[in-house]
């Protein structure tokens, strides 16, 4: 009899676990504060729009975009101010439509392939004050790399290893002291680490976006500057039917598993310290 009532415990215990489990996916989550790091205003939506669809319709999200984009397009008569511009209502647009308000939005504003000669320790300090500020539930960044570091282009290399460095900082209160003497932020501890634009094998985490990938994609095409014809001439709206070629384009592309459409990522609950 006791090594069955062992075995039923242990069933019920696995049981619980799996509940947990369940219950902490992030397609199911309530009442959480999300913050996502993003290098440029459209990684946030091209990596993890989906998720961020799901998440937003019962959680707050906040979004800090590192640059302003203001340098990637082939059209000779745009300007770095104008395309900053652009590049900032698009964004507010996607976010809008995945169901993130403006007001969520913060823009650090540097500029388009030179965050990586923002002086580092202010960078990192800016980063760490608002994790404090915000407390997130759950992060997500692009990928740093666990093991090995990852190769990025640049802001996407830089963002990665400031957010991580700037969560490490976060965590320990003789880290910029300044914001608990001045603000009263108090260190803190993120619990769980989502990184998106993950390597293959690094992957461990998949949400389930079947019910919003039309949506993402939405989201997606409000960057219309990002795409041809408009980014080699600018133009702020689509032909129809360049835009319904576009959006076939994206739904092929999609991550999928198992049958479904996804998004991939590396779950992590702290920063490797090796």
């Amino acid at each position: 009899m006791r090594r069955y009532s062992l075995l039923a415990i242990a069933g019920c215990a696995v049981l619980a676990a799996g509940l947990h489990a369940q219950e902490d996916r992030v397609e199911t989550w309530r009442g959480k504060t999300i913050v996502v790091f993003t290098p440029h205003p459209d990684d946030d939506i091209f990596g993890c729009g989906g998720t961020l669809a799901l998440a937003a319709r019962n959680n707050k999200i906040y979004t800090v975009v590192y640059t302003n984009d203001n340098k990637g397009s082939y059209d000779e008569e745009m300007t770095s101010e104008k395309l900053a511009r652009i590049r900032k209502a698009e964004e507010e647009a996607s976010a809008a439509t995945l169901g993130i308000p403006k007001e969520n939005l913060i823009w650090l504003g540097y500029d388009d392939g030179e965050l990586e000669y923002a002086e580092p320790k202010t960078l990192v300090g800016i980063c760490a004050r608002l994790i404090r500020k915000y407390r997130p539930d759950a992060l997500l960044s692009i990928d740093p790399g666990e093991w090995y570091d990852r190769w990025h282009k640049s802001d996407h290399r830089m963002a990665a290893f400031n957010t991580i460095d700037a969560i490490r900082a976060a965590e320990f209160h003789l880290y910029y002291p300044e914001h608990l003497l001045l603000e009263n932020l108090r260190q803190y501890k993120v619990p769980h680490l989502y990184f998106y634009y993950t390597a293959p094998q690094e992957a461990n985490y998949w949400v389930n976006i079947d019910s919003v990938i039309d949506l993402k994609i939405e989201a997606a095409v409000k960057q219309v500057s990002q795409f041809e014809p408009s980014v080699n001439k600018y133009r702020p709206d689509w032909d129809p039917q360049e835009l319904a070629r576009v959006k076939a384009g994206l739904k092929a592309r999609a991550g999928r598993k198992d049958g479904h459409f996804v998004e991939t990522f590396r779950h992590a609950t702290g920063f490797n310290q090796q």
